[in-house]
This record gives structure tokens, C-alpha cells and sequence, in this order.
């Protein structure tokens, strides 16, 4: 089965930064990675590439990635036809590489993922059920060719407030699923992270700046209110 999305591909060429390891930057682009999770998606069903069509300006660019990123994440996806093209570019990681002004301009809405009001969920510890039914829909969902954006953390280790979107998994040797994540804080390189189905509990096999150990993780954008 092929994966929702293909990493290097349909992802972004630049990351969301870190505060605390650029201090002082000043063209610094931080507290993006839940927008840039969510565009993932929106690319991903709302738009299509034209490499063969004329280039655009920055402005237009600008425009189209806005167009793109203002629609909900959780609508199904567009036919070909009435999708939003982005001419002159095969994917979205050459378009956001070539283009990155423009699209980081496009984005929408930084501060309204910081007052989620489902973020209250990582101050809780959640049951193993809860933690199970996670990862069952998310297999559910990849299998139906649809990528799943997490909210992980690892809370109260002051470490892992983040989100991700898982678009791959493949079994372990343990009985275990491992889920592969595109993670906004690294464009370079997939984070896997994995279910054990005996502990009922996920942990950050590789999760980038993140210690290996246990996590909690909960969906985010599949609905209205989630």
C-alpha cells in the first residue's frame, strides 16, 4: 500500500525554527508547526501541480498557498478539476522550496493554534484505551490514503508540545506498529514513532530534538471542533 503522502515530496522544504536554539535570528520562523502540519493536508487534497504551466510572482504565489491554507482541513478531498493549481511547480516541496517567501506568507492562522481549545488535552494523562483508539483510527485512516496529524507530547517533561502528521506505518519486530510522521521542525527527515499494543502507549522512536521515551499523542484537525 503506497503512503498517504511521500515525504520530500508533498512536504515542506523549510522548517518551523526553534526559539531556544536561534535566539536572536532575526528573520527567525518559529510557532509555525501546527500551520505547517495542517498545510501539509490542505495541499495534499485541495490543490495540484502544473509544472508545465507559466511561473506566477511572488504576490500570486502568495495568494494561491493563502487560497489553499484557508480551507478546513477535515473537508473532503477536491476532484482534480476544481482543485487550486500551482503552475510552474511539480510539488509542494519544490514550489515551497523555490517559492518560500511567498508560501510562508500564504500561511494562515499562527495564533489561533496557540488558543486550540483542545490543547488542554496534554495536561491529562490519557487511559491505554484512549491511547489504543488513537492508533487504531489512525490506521484506519492511512489505509484509506488519508494523512493524521498528532498532537504529541511528553508533558510535565517540559520536552515535546508539538505536532506531527503521520502518513506512513509498517509493523515491528515486536508485534508493535512503527507510524512515520512528517515532522515541521525538520524538513529532512521522516520522524518515526511507535505503538506498543501490550503497554497501550506510543513512544518517540525518533522524534526530532526529542529524547527517546514515552509519549502521549491525540488527533487534531478531523473535524469542526477537533
Amino acid at each position: 500500500m503506497r503512503p498517504a503522502i511521500h515525504f520530500g515530496t508533498d512536504t515542506f522544504a523549510f522548517a518551523n525554527e526553534s526559539r531556544s536554539k536561534n535566539r536572536g535570528k532575526p528573520d527567525l520562523f518559529a510557532n509555525w508547526c501546527f500551520v505547517m502540519a495542517r498545510g501539509v493536508t490542505q495541499f495534499h487534497r485541495f490543490a495540484r501541480f502544473d509544472p508545465s504551466a507559466p511561473k506566477l510572482s511572488r504576490a500570486a504565489y502568495a495568494e494561491l498557498a493563502r487560497e489553499v491554507t484557508s480551507r478546513a482541513p477535515w473537508r473532503a478531498p477536491l476532484p482534480a478539476a476544481e482543485r487550486i493549481v500551482i503552475p510552474g511547480y511539480a510539488s509542494l516541496y519544490e514550489f515551497s522550496r523555490d517559492q518560500e517567501a511567498a508560501v510562508k506568507k500564504g500561511l494562515h492562522g499562527r495564533f489561533w493554534t496557540w488558543l486550540q481549545w483542545t490543547n488542554w488535552r496534554v495536561v491529562f494523562p490519557m487511559p491505554g484505551a484512549q491511547q489504543e483508539r488513537v492508533a487504531r483510527e489512525t490506521l484506519e485512516e492511512l489505509r484509506g490514503g488519508r494523512p493524521v496529524q498528532w498532537l504529541v507530547t511528553n508533558l510535565p517533561k517540559v520536552e515535546l508540545n508539538h505536532t506531527v502528521l503521520v502518513y506512513d506505518y509498517r509493523p515491528d519486530d515486536h508485534g508493535g506498529v512503527e507510524f512515520v510522521a512528517y515532522d515541521p521542525n525538520d524538513p529532512d527527515a521522516p520522524d518515526v514513532i511507535r505503538f506498543d499494543p501490550g503497554e497501550r502507549r506510543f513512544w518517540s522512536t525518533r522524534v526530532h530534538d526529542t529524547s527517546v521515551g514515552p509519549i502521549r499523542t491525540f488527533r487534531m484537525y478531523y473535524g469542526p471542533l477537533l
